[in-house]
């Protein structure tokens, strides 16, 4: 019997890709061995917070350069990561949790490299939104993903009245700060729906709170909400169409249940 070698079950890094490498949410153990490897192999990371990183990084044991990539420094990094991946360089993007350029830097960078003609790979794996959807026990066949609300209020209240006319689970990120602030705002614009709360994902206090806007306000009224959270709002009633719907529902297609 032909041995297969474990060169051919993963292949070295190809020179002048920029990789996207999700990282754990919270739990260090969620991490993929490829992700790993792709640290361990790659010529630099660029890192949202290098700082962060770098702990991520002892933990495994990896020593690679580190450079920084956010917001604010998008554009020059950019500049500098494309030059690099000309030279034939590997480069690991990685943002302090999560996949890049999912409410984080990447998107930047993806665009600036397909446009230069580099290969971009990604590196998949934690995601808060698909942890966060698919144990909410909201109808997950359809969803609308809308990242971060707006911080002034009268932008952030026009998003969730457009948001209301979308078909499927609406999923968002908010911040603790925010949170009392948002759950007032779905109470005025959402206020029979059910929404789903979920905090500290794969991390020691993860936990899901699960009612309208009202319930969720009483609920949370006296207690210190920490982490950022993946809220979640149950569609509206769909409007009906002029065909009638022939449709018959099977025991292996029951995507109108929220249970599913």
């Amino acid at each position: 019997m032909q041995m297969t070698t474990p060169s051919q079950f993963h292949p070295p890094l190809l020179p002048g890709t920029l990789y996207l490498v999700a990282t754990p949410i919270g739990n260090l153990e969620d991490i993929t061995l490829r992700a790993l490897r792709t640290l361990k192999e790659c010529t630099v990371i660029a890192a949202e917070d290098t700082r962060h990183t770098g702990h991520l990084l002892r933990h495994f044991e990896i020593t690679k350069p580190l450079i920084s990539y956010f917001k604010f420094n998008e554009a020059q990094r950019s500049e500098q990561i494309i030059d690099r991946l000309r030279r034939g360089e590997t480069v690991a993007l990685v943002t302090d949790a999560g996949s890049p350029g999912i409410s984080d830097p990447g998107e930047r960078v993806v665009r600036a490299a397909l446009a230069a003609n580099c290969r971009v790979e990604a590196v998949p794996g934690p995601c808060a939104l698909v942890a966060a959807i698919t144990v909410s026990g909201l109808p997950s066949d359809e969803f609308h993903f809308a990242g971060f609300l707006p911080h002034k209020s009268g932008q952030r209240i026009k998003k969730l009245q457009a948001l209301a006319f979308m078909p499927g689970t609406v999923v968002l990120y908010e911040s603790p700060y925010r949170i009392q602030k948002l759950l007032q705002e779905l109470a005025d614009v959402f206020p029979e729906r059910q929404i789903v709360l979920a905090r500290e994902l794969t991390k020691r206090f993860e936990e899901f709170l699960r009612g309208t806007p009202a319930e969720l306000i009483a609920a949370t009224a006296k207690r210190s909400l920490k982490g950022e959270f993946v809220v979640l709002i149950h569609e509206g009633e769909r409007e009906p169409t002029d065909q009638p719907n022939e449709h018959v529902t099977s025991a292996e297609d029951s995507s109108e249940s929220p249970g599913r």
